[in-house]
């Protein structure tokens, strides 16, 4: 394929080295003389491991140049790589203006070819970018469409610095953020040979996943630095603790406790966070990321519960409301808090879970529903279908296989919010509302 990479930064340049190492005609293209001087004398513009190497042998080969003009890069090419930063602004938005101008200059350059380019983003760039600013840019320059007379994609990179060579050629994944179908299949044939993950979705969630990621390796680190930290007040040794804590593949180093949703509960993780959040004061350590946490859960039930209220009803019915569905357990769950607060401010509820029965109930959970709660079980009904002709609007509060028809069975007057999504809907049509989705 004939390819030009536009931006010869740290990704520019690994991209264009590694795609003509793969057998593909590519031409870098940036503003800066000396970067085009650079690549075009065998030499890398940046610092990294094995990619002088890369750009030589290629160089010599003539599978890889460079040159200051977009106009002839685009010319000569099929298929245009956008790897252009986008840095930060005084107030933390993105810089774009990088992204703005390499726009205008491949739409001017798409206005005069007859053939049908391919435009893919790879810079960083936030949801929505590409539909209110990349593709109106692009079409207006080009007096085309975009979809009919020329292909767009999103296209994150995942490449760490010191390892990039080796994570473009093996990759975690690669994600394309396909604008239409012909777009996504011209961009997936250029990856068909990688052993990773291939997946294709929409512009948006492409954008995203870059986000998501670096947000989550950002704070894996900041974790393990607060473990290590109050490991160290402990007189324990903190890569030992984090060594056996990562041999963990089923629940810790998995997608366990992933998915969006309502908030924790249960006997152990509150009760766990506030012990550590003592130790920590005990100690003097600032922790923020592990204090943080039991804040940022409540904020998850106020969040719920707003939802609800928003609905303006007074009869309510949760279906579900031990803290995880197949268990009995009330202890610190966040469904009861929810109760509790509605109970508070007047409304009528009606509430069913068939894993709790207080007569079946021993030990320390019935401690907690006779003597913290012993209201509840006056709203206790027998079934769903009692929950359902009572109220007017229905909450979902966990993930019990009988609450999956749901759904489907609400009355035209009815309103349902769903914690857990029991249902692959999304929020929107003013009868469902799911509490992140």
């Amino acid at each position: 394929m004939k390819i030009s990479v536009f931006g010869l930064g740290y990704v520019g340049t690994v991209t264009a080295g590694c795609l003509a190492h793969d057998g593909h005609e590519v031409v870098g293209v940036d503003p800066v003389q000396t970067k085009v001087d650079l690549l075009n004398h065998g030499r890398s513009p940046i610092i990294e491991a094995g990619i002088g190497e890369i750009i030589d042998s290629n160089v010599k080969s003539g599978r890889l140049r460079a040159t200051s003009d977009p106009v002839g890069a685009i010319r000569e090419t099929e298929l245009s790589f956008v790897c252009v930063g986008t840095p930060s602004q005084a107030n933390g938005n993105l810089d774009l203006r990088y992204i703005r101008r390499i726009c205008e200059q491949i739409g001017g350059a798409l206005k005069d070819k007859a053939e049908r380019h391919t435009v893919v983003i790879r810079s960083t760039i936030l949801p929505g970018t590409m539909r209110t600013i990349v593709l109106p840019i692009l079409e207006e320059f080009s007096g085309k469409k975009a979809g009919a007379d020329f292909s767009v994609c999103n296209n994150p990179e995942f490449l760490r610095e010191g390892s990039a060579v080796k994570d473009f050629n093996e990759p975690p994944k690669t994600v394309i953020g396909e604008l239409d179908r012909t777009s996504g299949e011209i961009l997936a044939a250029l990856y068909q040979k990688l052993d990773a993950p291939l997946i294709r979705t929409n512009l948006e969630t492409a954008e995203m996943v870059k986000y998501v990621d670096n947000s989550w390796h950002a704070l894996k680190i900041g974790f393990a630095n607060e473990i290590g930290n109050l490991c160290k007040s402990f007189t324990v040794d903190s890569h030992e603790v984090m060594k056996i804590f990562c041999q963990d593949k089923k629940l810790n180093i998995s997608p366990a406790y992933l998915q969006p949703g309502f908030a924790f509960g249960g006997s152990c993780l509150p009760k766990d966070l506030r012990a550590l959040s003592y130790q920590a004061k005990m100690h003097d350590l600032e922790l923020p990321i592990l204090t943080s946490i039991l804040p940022s859960n409540e904020m998850q039930v106020n969040r719920g519960l707003q939802l609800i209220m928003e609905k303006g009803h007074k009869r309510v019915g949760i279906l579900g409301f031990s803290f995880k569905a197949g268990t009995d357990d009330l202890r610190e769950s966040p469904v009861i808090e929810v109760i509790e607060r509605l109970l508070g401010k007047g409304h009528d509820l009606k509430i069913y879970d068939k894993n709790v029965n207080v007569a079946s109930l021993v030990g320390a959970n019935r401690d907690f529903i006779l003597n913290r709660i012993p209201h509840i079980s006056r709203l206790m009904v027998k079934d769903v279908e009692a929950v359902l002709e009572h109220a007017e609007t229905v909450v979902i509060g966990n993930k019990d296989p009988d609450f999956k028809d749901v759904p489907k069975r609400l009355r035209a007057d009815q309103r349902l919010v769903d914690f857990v999504r029991i249902s692959d809907q999304r929020s929107g049509n003013g009868k469902y509302d799911g509490i992140c989705w």
